[in-house]
């Protein structure tokens, strides 16, 4: 009988703790969810761009401004496409999502791969 119990007691922490382990590195990592605020990017960008049209005087400098919009749109698209795969979690727009005890802003990622020459 107490051999019995012994063995029950020795099974039922194994596995807990493969309920445990399977939790911690299976399970969580799936419920992050990355939040991006992709209006303030396009904002930030479109003043930049705005700013460069307003203050340049010059048809080289309104091409190289013309230029920046050009490789931000091709950019933009790339960077989001990416963004899942490196931080191996789910991107949500952050007007999309009301609140997620789990979420992480990739804000600061994308402007950074954005605005890479």
């Amino acid at each position: 009988m107490r051999a019995l119990l012994l063995h029950a007691l020795v099974a039922a922490l194994l596995a807990a703790a493969g309920i445990a382990a399977y939790d911690r590195w299976v399970l969580r990592p799936t419920l992050v969810v990355g939040v991006v605020d992709l209006s303030e990017v396009y904002r930030a960008k479109e003043a930049e761009f705005t700013q460069m049209l307003t203050s340049t005087g010059t048809e080289a400098e309104r091409e190289q401004a013309l230029a920046l919009a050009r490789r931000f749109s091709q950019r933009l698209p790339a960077a989001l496409e990416e963004l899942p795969r490196e931080c191996g979690c789910l991107v949500v727009i952050k007007s999309a999502i009301a609140g997620a005890p789990n979420s992480r802003d990739l804000t600061p990622v994308l402007r950074r791969k954005v605005d890479q020459p």
